[in-house]
């Protein structure tokens, strides 16, 4: 599963990431890493565990739960949004 991160800065308080991924979900965990919100798995697990990560508005301490396209995951002031990649064969 490939994503693409794409930074765009809304205001200096806040930054929004859109995620491309292909197929209908990731977990929580591999979005983290490959948005290099965590630098490892293991960063990953810990920010989830602790409760510092919000899916959809509501803290999740889920490292597996499943982030589909439309689903918006907050960690401090970055937002980082998940869409399903229009690009075929990419």
């Amino acid at each position: 599963m490939k994503v693409k991160p794409k930074r765009v800065v809304r205001s200096p308080a806040q930054s929004i990431e859109t995620l491309e991924i292909k197929g209908e979900f990731i977990r929580l965990d591999a979005l983290l890493k490959f948005s290099g919100t965590a630098a490892t798995g293991g960063e990953a697990k810990e920010l989830i565990l602790e409760g510092l990560i919000t899916v959809n508005g509501e803290t999740c301490t889920q490292r597996g739960k499943k982030i589909r396209p439309g689903d918006r995951v907050v960690y401090r002031q970055t937002v980082l949004k998940v869409v399903l990649s229009e690009t075929p064969g990419s």
